[in-house]
């Protein structure tokens, strides 16, 4: 039998505290995960809180919540759960990401969760600690299995990555009497030096989601490839800057920092589709596929020539522009052997 669900209020079913100071001067080596609003950023000696325990961002990156099996210090970006008041601790970590953290801001330069105002926040939460028990397993075991996809698919990447290089740069097999010179040295006869432009279009186009608050968008922003590589799905009330609208089978290269890149293989994009303007939505021309752009943008040769046109002094704020990324030359190719690799990918 289900258990009843109560209407209340988050402040009734935990208690959240903010996290503690520690300096960097102050850490000392250990085994103790320090948790910041992006999760688990170092480790140190003494622990502050006992596990398991519930995290979540505070500043930074507001809203994203960790669940820490063991001892920890929770950091001052960050809330942590104090007081679970008898309730699961698996479970709330799974409740707590159900919660629109930023509707509980402060208007501050820089935004901060209001702890106060969001132990107001209005929940329906279920008595039974058997149930919520129940309801965390099943959760865990989706997320065990979506841990188990994400593996495979990064060794079916690394695979993918392996071949495009055998083939389009070190051109394995090709006899030296079949090569020819070029820009980027010996190629094979026929082929050509390929830019990304040659085979990509840039998508373009603005949505601003807070012109539809109440419709779901499958968002794409650069905290969710940071996380998961999984696009989050929010209210258009909750996001709010323009977007670029995401179709299906594109791939998303990101132009800010690219000495940290991010490169995304969307696939099926979604309901309402949007990404953060951070990223520049590229899709496939004939005969390459959506898995040859990936494996272009995603090769060594390709983020180091994108490295060679940032502007911007900080390490933080550097980018490329959309027709520098469209300008990349690194490989070569003739249309034959694109439509070959594009058909087994």
């Amino acid at each position: 039998m289900v258990s009843e669900w109560r209407e209340t209020t988050l402040g009734d079913v935990i208690e959240l505290k903010r996290g503690y100071d520690l300096p960097q001067k102050e850490r000392k080596p250990g085994n103790v995960p320090l948790v910041s609003s992006s999760g688990v950023s170092d480790k140190h000696s003494v622990a502050m809180v006992k596990g398991p325990g519930v995290v979540t961002g505070r500043y930074g990156t507001i809203g994203k919540v960790f669940f820490v099996e063991e001892d920890f210090w929770p950091l001052n970006t960050t809330l942590y759960v104090r007081d679970f008041k008898g309730n699961d601790p698996r479970f709330i970590s799974y409740f707590l990401r159900g919660i629109n953290f930023h509707a509980y801001t402060d208007k501050a330069a820089v935004p901060g969760v209001n702890r106060n105002d969001l132990h107001l926040a209005e929940v329906v939460f279920p008595n039974d600690v058997g149930e919520q028990r129940a309801i965390a397993e099943t959760l865990g075991a989706l997320d065990d299995h979506i841990d188990n996809l994400r593996q495979t698919n990064a060794t079916l990447e690394a695979i993918a990555a392996a071949l495009f290089k055998s083939w389009f740069v070190d051109f394995d097999g090709v006899a030296p009497e079949d090569m020819q010179e070029s820009e980027l040295g010996l190629i094979p006869k026929d082929w050509r030096v390929v830019a990304f432009g040659d085979i990509a279009t840039q998508g373009k186009g603005s949505v601003n989601p807070m012109n539809a608050p109440e419709q779901v968008f499958t968002h794409y922003s650069l905290p969710a490839f940071d996380a998961s590589q999984i696009p989050v799905q929010e209210l258009g009330d909750t996001i709010k800057s323009n977007k670029t609208p995401v179709p299906d089978d594109s791939v998303l290269v990101s132009k800010l920092n690219p000495h940290i890149p991010r490169i995304w293989l969307v696939g099926e994009a979604g309901y309402n589709a949007v990404c953060s303007t951070e990223f520049i939505v590229w899709t496939p021309k004939q005969p390459a596929n959506s898995a040859f752009m990936y494996c272009l943008a995603s090769s060594r040769e390709f983020n180091h020539s994108m490295r060679q046109f940032v502007t911007g002094t900080s390490n933080s704020h550097q980018r490329v522009k959309p027709e520098q990324i469209a300008d990349i030359r690194v490989i070569a190719a003739n249309d034959e052997a694109i439509a070959k690799f594009s058909e087994g990918s």
